[in-house]
């Protein structure tokens, strides 16, 4: 069995995962430490190292609030945030790899950038252990990456002395782990031409910050973005896109103000405790992606509206019950109104779809629209406008989810599912739970080595068929306790509403 291999900064040994078929490699450096001089720059090369690394344990996480609560009454704290004494620390650019240990070649890869709002979140969570799918015989790597003041702060000063890289670190450290992955994957046995980026929530926005990077031509060849591409329907501002590059360094000039500091200097010569404490205050809010005309040329939220981005087949969806929107509402005079601000050309047309005289309760029930939905149908939209050749494949998470807090298909709820990982959560899951995992899985598995989902499953039977997504007859799959495609028309409101965005923005 493969435990040891050489990567281009040295020997990198791991250990046999569970299943001692697959071998596990954690906290391998793939960049600098971005500390001191290093602190909101790109990622530097990661040096050499003498000797022999042993990759067993995970690199330390990022700097971040802690997110380990009461389990009681905080779902996540319950969930996988379980753990209050994570090594934590600004040197945080580490990866870890699970690969089957026999010695094949040139298997496929998937890369994952964890969520969490691009504030908080690690690799070393329990869900996304990589070994489920590395039987299947793919090479799994998950990225650690800056997370908020630390990923996502901009400057003036910083602008200036890298004009070249002046914005969204946290982006350029997933880049560059992507890029170690294709110069070094091939020692663990992977395919440095069959790669595909993944990630759920922030990570799944990051997803879409990697497509529309043009600087990542060829770096990967599939995407897959899981409750991460959003659109407002009702036109409600996303705090994660600050917008452009004034705007951004706006909020590091009034940060360092409130540092106490005048210069990117003096900034670099304060302990990352300070930093992270004064960054969690209000009114900073949430640190996030900046169009900055290098790595980003347009918010990532909008991929599908630009063909030049890069393409290839996507694999996208949500759960049934997260980021759904309403008219800003509660009467008929308040929707008259509102119609008027976000619609004035279009008023009486929009209040057509609703019942009349509005109340709070029609208006919740009526003008109710997923975010999530709303871009993915605004994806295939555009496909066909553009000509795209390329598929989209689209889900719903739907599944019955057990426990005490009968807690519905909440965000993030699903990456149990996509990871086979039901066996290391508290819920009291079932056959049909591990069932509808195991083919999950096998759907990822699938579309990871091909970019299409359909095929076998890890038994060698056919899995029900899944149509690509197209604008004419749309379908998705549906992942319940009985996985089917079905039709997923849109309202009419609907329709109106992607009119009324595309408009505004091709």
């Amino acid at each position: 069995m493969i435990r040891r291999v050489k990567v281009e900064n040295g020997w990198v040994r791991g250990l046999p995962a569970a299943d001692p078929r697959i071998t596990s490699y954690k906290g391998i450096p793939f960049a600098d430490k971005p500390i001191g001089k290093n602190r909101w720059r790109a990622p530097q090369p990661c040096p050499d190292w003498e000797g022999e690394l042993f990759a067993a344990d995970f690199g330390p996480i990022a700097m971040q609030a802690n997110c380990a609560g009461d389990p009681a009454k905080d779902i996540y704290a319950r969930e996988w945030a379980v753990d209050a004494e994570l090594p934590m620390s600004e040197d945080c650019l580490y990866l870890n790899v699970w690969a089957p240990a026999d010695g094949r070649k040139n298997m496929p890869v998937y890369v994952w950038y964890f969520g969490g709002g691009l504030q908080v979140g690690n690799t070393t969570e329990m869900e996304f252990d990589g070994e489920r799918i590395a039987r299947r015989g793919i090479v799994v790597v998950t990225v650690g990456y800056r997370l908020n003041v630390f990923g996502f702060l901009c400057h003036p000063e910083i602008t200036t002395e890298s004009p070249e890289a002046p914005a969204n670190f946290g982006f350029l450290d997933q880049q560059c782990a992507t890029r170690w992955v294709k110069r070094n994957i091939a020692a663990f046995g992977g395919d440095p031409e069959n790669i595909t980026i993944g990630g759920q929530s922030a990570g799944g926005m990051s997803v879409c910050a990697q497509m529309t990077c043009p600087q990542n031509e060829g770096l990967f060849q599939r995407a897959i973005v899981e409750s991460g591409t959003f659109a407002q329907p009702y036109g409600a501002k996303l705090g994660l896109f600050k917008g452009n590059m004034k705007e951004a360094e706006e909020q590091g000039i009034r940060f360092f103000d409130a540092l106490g500091v005048k210069t990117l200097e003096e900034a670099r010569a304060l302990d990352a405790r300070t930093i992270e404490n004064m960054s969690l205050q209000w009114p900073w809010g949430c640190w996030g992606e900046t169009v900055d005309g290098v790595f980003s040329l347009y918010a990532s939220n909008e991929w599908y509206l630009h063909p030049e981005r890069v393409q290839c087949p996507v694999l996208l969806g949500h759960t049934s019950n997260e980021f759904f929107a309403v008219p800003d509402a509660d009467s008929e005079t308040a929707l008259s109104d509102f119609a008027n601000r976000v619609f004035p050309e279009h008023q009486e047309e929009f209040l057509s779809h609703f019942s009349h005289p509005a109340t709070e309760n029609t208006i919740a029930k009526e003008g109710k629209l997923n975010a999530i939905s709303f871009a993915v149908r605004m994806a295939a939209r555009m496909n066909e406008k553009f000509g795209i050749r390329y598929p989209l494949y689209n889900y719903l998470f739907d599944a019955e989810i057990p426990g005490w807090d009968n807690p519905g298909t909440f965000h993030s709820v699903d990456l149990w599912f996509f990871f086979e990982t039901l066996a290391k959560c508290w819920r009291p899951f079932t056959g049909k739970h591990y069932d509808l995992a195991r083919q999950m899985c096998d759907y990822w598995v699938n579309f990871i080595r091909s970019g299409d989902p359909n095929g076998l499953d890890s038994q060698g039977k056919a899995l029900p068929p899944w149509p690509a997504l197209n604008n004419r007859e749309p379908m998705r799959m549906n992942f319940a306790d009985t996985s089917a495609a079905e039709v997923w028309n849109e309202s009419a409101l609907e329709a109106f509403l992607i009119d009324r965005y595309l408009e505004k923005r091709i």
